[in-house]
């Protein structure tokens, strides 16, 4: 993965679980990386982490995926500092709730804004950088962005529209040398869901569902291609077809 040496990445969510092992994954690789998600201490103590560890450069960018302005100005602060962008992980995301009918409004916008907003705010403001330098864009989708989902419709949705999105921005920049790839993981050892009362890494016991090391493997697969693009990789839980895993 040469591709990766020396190579710009800003990865959104990076403050735990997919984002912080991604950010781990490509610095591995030699990748300079910006940080970007609200929790600033979290990010710091990550950045601190990636240059003792890989000897790499690292910043953090604090920003809200739901506010635009924050958005672009976190993407020019990761050119300004690192000199280029060549990959970016859209990877920030929400679950809230479950049932259409019970849904309130808060919980409703949480995902929209972040999932949906979010991963428009972040495309918009870096492709213009990754034409440039004929980078990938990755985008964090979903077993549930494949398939319906009884247990929360609203976030299979906006899970479908990342996808979407993501495929058609393909067909749009790839005669601009852009790569753009779809990282689809099923269940993954995360605090996902952790507002809602039990996370996906307390609800989980190590090796019955994805490891987020697993999913930031994928991502710098994706993230270090050149000439080529991985158009969509999916990580599903070995028994997700079985009975229990539906």
């Amino acid at each position: 993965m040469t591709a990766l040496n020396s190579a710009t990445a800003l990865v959104s969510g990076a403050s735990s679980g997919i984002g912080e092992a991604t950010a781990h994954a490509l610095a591995r690789e030699g990748a300079d990386v910006a940080l970007l998600a609200r929790r600033e201490e979290q990010l710091e103590s990550i950045a601190v982490d990636l240059r003792t560890d890989y000897g790499v450069e690292a910043t953090s960018v604090p920003a809200n995926v739901r506010e635009s302005v924050e958005v672009e100005a976190a993407v020019e602060a990761t050119v300004d500092r690192l000199g280029g962008l060549d990959v970016v992980v859209a990877n920030a995301g929400v679950g809230r709730g479950s049932d259409v009918a019970t849904m309130s409004d808060e919980e409703y916008e949480a995902m929209q804004e972040t999932n949906v907003d979010g991963t428009f705010y972040l495309t918009r403001a870096a492709l213009p950088h990754l034409t440039d330098s004929g980078g990938n864009l990755v985008v964090v989708g979903s077993f549930a962005g494949k398939f319906p989902r009884s247990f929360n419709p609203v976030y299979a949705a906006t899970k479908w529209w990342a996808r979407g999105f993501a495929h058609s921005v393909a067909a749009q920049v790839g005669d601009e040398g852009v790569g753009v790839s779809v990282i689809n993981p099923s269940e993954v050892r995360t605090e996902f869901m952790s507002e809602e009362g039990q996370s996906f890494e307390e609800r989980f016991e190590p090796g019955e569902v994805t490891e987020p090391a697993e999913v930031a493997d994928a991502i710098a697969y994706a993230a270090g291609k050149e000439g080529s693009s991985v158009h969509e990789m999916d990580l599903f839980r070995r028994d997700k077809y079985s009975d229990s895993g539906l």
